[in-house]
């Protein structure tokens, strides 16, 4: 029979289906393009009198209602447009993922905005495009502070004579409200960096690790203004006799009791996020920082939740992400096996649900209750989702205490087999929605120390594709430093303790190792790698998205959904239980009063909402593992031979099944010349991906932004802030 008739109305359906798909793509990213634009116009005129004399009239005109009273406003203009967004966004971003096509071997678009323009100073490694970003929000803020205060001195003399006060007395007070309302500008976009499900993160291309610096940069120019907010108007109090107004919690309008309690926990907050103190006593900034709830329930009563609105979308968002991490942290993981490494290293392998799938360089986060009940640590993922279905495993490097403790947990364990079960939970995993360093026809790593863990899920996901017929990849220069000759034992932890079967010959590696404070090969008396097998449980859960396999649409549905349920029970409880008796006065119920309620009904929204979506993806999974048969543990521990040196080239040791075909460069007494190599590097686009201490960061990204270096594309990995 012939078949090609159908073979070629399939492959017509397929482009047809692609083509469908393209432009129902191109009409929503032209939606949220058009809602973007509309966003950034209501910032730009906020601050004027034309908007606050003329257009806000008119919209609470015709959005105050008995169902919302005063918010009505506040949620249309500020709120609304950014949830309608993030929905958007889940739903493009779930299209994608059915929908995923095969682009590895496109160029890049717009590289030369990422290289790097400031690598030294203040703000670590900017690009053009963060640059010019960072430079239109500071455009924003010098607009609004000058028109604020272009309106407020406009009749500032008359004022100030009816109030009998000095001239530079009521200068003062405006100022001072001036900088609580451009505070709030910056307090809106504060909280989307550290959101790390985050869809409008995704469709910028933005991980939560990459992200945290603007979070900080926005912290510290929040507090700034908040805090000058502050002195100005206790200075303004003392001035004109008025310093009882510090004790004053109005009914109507500014609570003054209420700011001074929140800018106080931000005080606190943002004393102990210094670096000296955040990366010393890291305990102290991670508890402290909690006080986030504080500082963000008394900002409500503070302006009232009218005015809040404006803040309202970033924290909701990170809101639903908070509960959807609380929730998944509240399952107890299977951990599968640990190999410990004498470089007080280990990597923990943890059973996988088949269904996740993850990029190279995702991160997870990690909570041993035995170590500590409340600490959560980061780690990249050095497993890749394509080469190992069924297990995920991250590499720890005893750095601090809590590693240490981890570190010593393990290699105290000698002889026993199975293990005792070891309760762990996770959080994750996040990364970006794909890996453009794969694009690159060559890739150059750079690691240093511990550094190298992220680059170990790319070489395994390039290992995968090399297998995969069909599929280029780009060659690949892996240089790291190590301090010690032991610490080459971190590149035994490239293929997985499980062995693998794919031909590694496939695969155009190059390893150049540098020990930089030892001048010849050392010997160990160290105990060599060793692998540690854990017991199954039942009460034991595989690593799984907290929402599924389609968890954009999920989280869509939890956005939308509870922003409608919000709103429900908002107009309910203001149109039939406050409007009868004050009439949306607020001289019966105060403005603090009606706040608390819509908080509430905010976080009961919220919580309904997303518990019943994880619950239902919960049982799903369930469902779904049922049917998977549990993998077969090893009958015994394996343990790796000893590491071995011949004449500078360290041949990587045997693993399950495979070996490397081609020999490891190992250098002594000397630091990678990074410029050198760099600079040799043929090829019109090669990535270059430096993971590793702020100095190496520095000296990378001023190479690849120098003027000869066009054909590299900087990028880097950074945990350290």
């Amino acid at each position: 029979m012939d078949y090609s008739g159908s073979v070629g109305v399939k492959e017509k359906e397929t482009t047809s289906s692609y083509g469908m798909k393209a432009i129902v793509v191109s009409m929503m990213m032209l939606l949220l393009m058009v809602v973007f634009v509309g966003y950034t116009m209501i910032w730009i005129i906020m601050p004027t009198n034309t908007y606050y004399l003329n257009w806000l009239p008119d919209i609470h005109a015709k959005t105050d209602s008995t169902y919302f009273g005063q918010q009505g406003a506040g949620i249309l203009i500020y709120t609304f447009p950014i949830l309608f967004t993030a929905t958007l966004g889940c739903l493009l971003l779930h299209i994608r993922n059915i929908n995923s096509v095969d682009n590895k071997n496109q160029r890049m678009k717009n590289s030369q905005w990422k290289r790097p323009v400031l690598v030294k100073g203040p703000l670590g490694i900017v690009s053009w495009m963060e640059l010019s970003f960072l430079a239109m929000f500071i455009a924003l803020l010098v607009w609004s502070i000058s028109s604020y205060l272009h309106g407020m001195f406009a009749n500032i003399a008359l004022q100030a004579a009816a109030k009998r006060e000095h001239l530079w007395e009521a200068k003062l007070e405006s100022t001072a409200l001036m900088l609580g309302l451009v505070g709030n500008v910056c307090l809106a976009f504060l909280f989307f960096p550290v959101a790390r499900g985050s869809s409008i993160l995704q469709l910028v291309g933005l991980t939560s690790e990459a992200s945290i610096k603007y979070h900080i940069w926005l912290g510290h120019l929040v507090m700034t203004l908040f805090t000058a907010h502050g002195l100005c108007y206790i200075i303004f109090w003392a001035s004109t006799s008025q310093i009882s107004q510090m004790l004053k919690w109005e009914k109507i309008g500014i609570s003054n009791v209420a700011g001074e309690v929140a800018l106080l926990a931000g005080l606190t907050m943002w004393a102990t996020s210094f670096p000296r103190i955040r990366r010393k006593i890291f305990e102290l900034f991670f508890y402290t920082h909690h006080l986030y709830i504080v500082f963000i329930v008394f900002f409500v009563f503070h302006v009232g939740f009218s005015y809040a609105c404006i803040m309202l979308p970033g924290f909701y968002l990170f809101m639903i992400d908070r509960l959807l991490r609380f929730l998944q942290s509240q399952k107890r993981i299977r951990l599968v096996s640990a190999r410990v490494l004498p470089c007080e290293a280990v990597e923990l392998s943890f059973s996988k649900s088949p269904g996740l799938s993850y990029s190279p360089t995702s991160m997870m986060f990690l909570n041993v209750p035995v170590i500590s009940k409340l600490q959560w640590h980061p780690f990249t993922i050095t497993s890749s989702s394509n080469m190992d279905p069924d297990n995920l495993s991250i590499v720890i490097k005893s750095e601090g205490s809590w590693s240490h403790n981890l570190y010593e947990k393990f290699s105290s364990i000698e002889g026993r087999w199975p293990m005792d079960r070891l309760e762990v939970s996770v959080e994750g995993p996040y990364g970006p929605a794909s890996n453009n360093l794969l694009r690159h026809e060559s890739i150059v790593m750079v690691s240093g120390g511990s550094g190298i863990t992220p680059l170990i899920s790319i070489i395994r996901e390039l290992l995968s594709q090399a297998n995969d017929s069909g599929r280029k990849t780009p060659q690949v220069v892996l240089i790291s430093a190590f301090k010690k000759s032991i610490d080459l034992t971190m590149l035994d932890l490239i293929l997985p303790a499980s062995g693998t079967n794919l031909d590694i010959s496939c695969l155009q590696l190059q390893i150049e190792a540098y020990v930089t404070r030892e001048n010849q090969p050392t010997t160990h008396n160290d105990k060599p790698l060793q692998t540690l097998w854990f017991k199954p449980d039942q009460l034991d859960s595989p690593v799984s998205a907290v929402l599924g396999q389609n968890s954009w649409l999920w989280l869509g549905v939890i956005i939308s959904m509870s922003f409608v349920i919000f709103l429900v029970l908002m107009g309910i409880l203001t149109r039939y239980y406050i409007y009868p008796i004050d009439h949306n006065s607020n001289m019966i119920y105060s403005a603090s009063y009606r706040s608390a309620l819509n908080m509430l009904l905010l976080c009961v929204s919220i919580a309904t909402t997303a518990t019943a979506v994880f619950l239902w993806n919960k049982k799903q999974n369930s469902k779904e593992m049922g049917q998977i048969q549990d993998i077969d543990t090893p009958s015994h521990i394996t343990t790796s031979p000893d590491t071995r040196f011949y004449d500078g080239d360290r041949e990587l040791e045997s693993l399950p099944h495979q070996s490397f075909v081609q020999s490891t460069k190992v250098h002594y007494g000397t630091r990678p010349d990074l410029e050198r190599i760099l600079s040799d590097c043929q090829g019109s686009s090669i990535g270059v991906l430096v993971s590793g201490p702020r100095k190496m960061r520095q000296e990378v990204a001023a190479i690849c932004s120098s003027h000869f270096a066009h054909n590299l594309h900087y990028h880097s990995m950074s945990f350290s802030w």
